[in-house]
């Protein structure tokens, strides 16, 4: 299916329109909350462990025991990537660090 330019720029900006307004809407319904507010701490303090809990289960969901590897390539990936956050405390440097090693062990 060959779009026009005109059903481009209409797919391209009902897209925009949509991830702006999911990146928007939670400061707009919340601007005048308190800082009090135990749901919304409760949330701050809960999110971010699990999305990374979610992250590393769909990362590992295809992980197959059964083969000779038996997942060794992505247990030292995550090993190192938990050693160099706790070494360094950088998060980029961790995740970069562990997505080289996956993928130098994946291809070797």
């Amino acid at each position: 299916m060959t779009l026009t330019p005109v059903e481009t720029l209409i797919t391209i900006g009902i897209v925009t329109l949509g991830t702006m307004m999911t990146r928007f809407l939670p400061f707009l319904l919340f601007k005048g909350a308190d800082a009090k507010n135990s749901y919304i701490n409760y949330l701050g303090r809960v999110l971010p462990y699990a999305s990374i809990g979610l992250l590393v289960v769909y990362c590992l969901k295809d992980v197959n025991l059964k083969s000779p590897a038996y997942g060794a390539s992505e247990a030292i990936a995550i090993f190192c990537t938990a050693a160099s956050y706790y070494w360094k405390e950088n998060t980029l440097l961790s995740i970069g660090a562990g997505t080289v090693i996956y993928m130098l062990l994946v291809r070797l």
